[in-house]
């Protein structure tokens, strides 16, 4: 969904290199977001993906990266911890520092939830943190270890298998997450939180959201992920999760310029990678896709290309006819315009002006205007009238020029 996503690198915390992705906005940036996924997991999980993807169709840059010794990262995982995950953090934090803009919002998945709320309190940039099914406690992950646990005591290490992989953990791994103090963390933070989790969430049990909600000082929301499993793997849910999100934001990140401005006086349709058809579409602050129906190939996501045209018509003329009636202290009840597109032979087209004869098949826009109340016959005849002169419907019914040229590289 998103309409760039760049592969990157950067060294972590011990000098190994580690794989990252930005999914960046179709359009100006608002906000760069760091995602920290959860324990043993990568950037590339279904979540962290479709959140990069969503967040950046609303303008906010994300960057999510493999942790040292998971995923296409470098680095042994069996050497890593809780604080090496942190170290880790600030140097994805360093590299959007320098490289692009130091982020004003954590997200942080399961352990990577617990990260972000160790770390967002000593970072002056971030405005904004968000938490998905998030531990109050670090070493709420020792649970997963189960009968490991004595073994990794006895021995100092133990093959561990998670998620159907096996990991070596050590004994420092178990001594350090047993050090912090997460919620004394989220006590002092003082940034605004959004914490989502799952009421049946069978990983991190529900609790944990109560014991973070309690520590954090306000402004903070809570908002309940419903029937979500603790991944997030029905494509629906994360959707709902990316949406809440985007929208949580937007009381803390600068907002898009309105349409018209400097920064964006034209359209932007970019392809997003996804399906055959998608595109996103920037105009202004207002950020769609455009694509076609299921039928054709689309993903059916937004509007088709000839949709748009229909919603520029009927918008221009229930615009227009409004302003007459507003000019001439009509008591117009609410307009409605409904429009079809069809390409028909000449003779059919009853209404179609001369000098679109001997041309074959044409587009015809069927327009049916709509106002409630009652309406005297003249002022309906002066509607079709005023109809007539909407700006759009002169551009299509005249013809334009449409200028091309290929940007520079």
């Amino acid at each position: 969904m998103t309409t760039i996503t760049e592969k990157l690198e950067f060294d972590g915390h011990s000098g190994a290199r580690l794989a990252a992705r930005l999914d960046l906005p179709n359009g100006p940036v608002r906000a760069y977001a760091l995602f920290a996924h959860c324990f043993t997991c990568s950037k590339d999980i279904e979540a962290a993906r479709r959140i990069g993807a969503d967040l950046a169709r609303e303008g906010v840059a994300v960057l999510r990266f493999d942790f040292t010794g998971l995923g296409a990262s470098e680095g042994e995982f069996a050497s890593t911890n809780f604080s090496t995950n942190l170290a880790d953090l600030l140097c994805a934090v360093e590299f959007l520092r320098a490289h692009y803009e130091a982020p004003s919002v954590l997200i942080g998945h399961s352990l990577g939830g617990a990260a972000v709320l160790a770390l967002a309190g000593t970072l002056v940039e971030v405005r904004a943190v968000v938490t998905i099914g998030a531990p109050a406690d670090a070493a709420h992950v020792l649970g997963k270890l189960g009968g490991s646990l004595d073994a990794i005591s006895r021995d100092g290490s133990a093959d561990v298998t998670l998620a159907g992989r096996s990991f070596r953990i050590d004994r420092q791994f178990v001594e350090d997450v047993q050090e912090h103090s997460l919620l004394d963390a989220v006590k002092v933070m003082r940034k605004p939180l959004l914490i989502m989790h799952a009421p049946l969430d069978e990983v991190v049990g529900i609790d944990n959201a109560t014991k973070i909600f309690l520590a954090a000082r306000h402004p903070k929301s809570f908002v309940s992920l419903d029937k979500s499993d603790h991944l997030l793997t029905d494509p629906a849910d994360t959707a709902f999760a990316a949406s809440v999100i985007a929208g949580w934001l937007s009381r803390y990140i600068v907002p898009d310029e309105p349409q018209g401005s400097e920064a964006m006086e034209h359209v932007r349709v970019m392809e997003t990678g996804e399906g055959r058809f998608q595109n996103a579409v920037q105009a202004g602050r207002h950020r769609l896709f455009a694509d076609e129906p299921g039928s054709v190939g689309g993903l059916d996501t937004g509007p088709s290309p000839y949709d748009f045209l229909s919603i520029a018509l009927g918008a221009c003329t229930a615009m227009t006819l409004r302003m007459y009636a507003d000019r001439k202290g009509l008591a117009l009840g609410r307009i409605s315009v409904d429009v079809s597109h069809a390409k028909v032979h000449m003779e059919d087209c009853i209404d179609c002006s001369d000098e679109l004869k001997g041309k074959g098949r044409i587009d015809r826009f069927s327009r049916v205007i709509s106002v409630e109340g009652e309406i005297s016959d003249e002022i309906r005849d002066k509607l079709l009238e005023i109809a007539g002169k909407c700006p759009v419907h002169r551009t299509l019914e005249r013809s334009s020029q449409v200028q091309t040229r290929i940007a520079e590289q």
